[in-house]
């Protein structure tokens, strides 16, 4: 399924600078697969509500998770739509129209759905866990039934959606070049895991967890 196309919708058709476009659906899952925060947004009463929460994707489906308290996640299902961006770096045209940001974007349109299937339910915890660090769904304690019932599961599937890339240096129109007035370049951007920080709490009898250093050693996210 990761290299099929992806099947464009009128709204997830891109129009300015479609040449940006990724077609493939592996595209669209490395986009997904590489970060740890998504902005998932939805109506409330009329009124747009955007918020940053963590996720994790299993095959065509991602897996989003919030408070059973929470009013806009009291329903069986509401339209969403969810966004993942990785800026990777600052465009620095010799023109200020022209500056831009090199990116990595996802963009996915569809109905989640409330995940009321305990083994599902589970599984999606778990999924969302080993997204944001591979190997702690193992380490730490999992969720007992009070949790369980404190938290709101959803699955968004991945058919609908659009991926947009932007790489490489400025855009300047010719007589700008020719003028040589300004700086133009890139200036990369990086998101990098630093070393673990133990909880002031912890006994100095712990080391470091296998699954963290493998986090640390882990390649930049952007």
């Amino acid at each position: 399924m990761s290299t099929t196309p992806l099947s464009p919708t009128p709204r997830s058709t891109i129009g300015r600078n479609a040449v940006r476009a990724r077609t493939e659906r592996s595209d669209l899952y490395d986009v997904l697969d590489a970060g740890l925060v998504c902005h998932l947004g939805f109506v409330v009463d009329g009124a747009p509500v955007v918020l940053p929460t963590a996720y994790g994707r299993d095959g065509g489906t991602l897996y989003l998770h919030g408070s059973s308290g929470a009013r806009y996640l009291s329903g069986a299902e509401f339209p969403a739509c969810v966004t993942v961006t990785h800026l990777d770096g600052v465009v620095h045209a010799r023109a200020v129209m022209h500056f831009s940001m090199n990116y990595r974007s996802a963009v996915v349109h569809g109905t989640a759905r409330r995940v009321t299937d305990a083994d599902e339910r589970w599984e999606a915890l778990r999924v969302v866990v080993e997204h944001l660090t591979p190997g702690a769904w193992e380490h730490a304690r999992q969720p007992n039934r009070r949790e369980l019932a404190a938290t709101a599961v959803f699955a968004l599937d991945l058919t609908e959606a659009s991926v947009k890339i932007r790489t490489g240096p400025p855009s300047d129109d010719t007589e700008d070049v020719d003028a040589d007035a300004a700086w133009a370049g890139v200036v990369p951007v990086r998101t990098v895991f630093g070393e673990p920080e133990p909880s002031p709490d912890l006994p100095t009898s712990w080391s470091v967890p296998a699954h963290l250093r493998a986090d640390h050693d882990r390649e930049p996210i952007t």
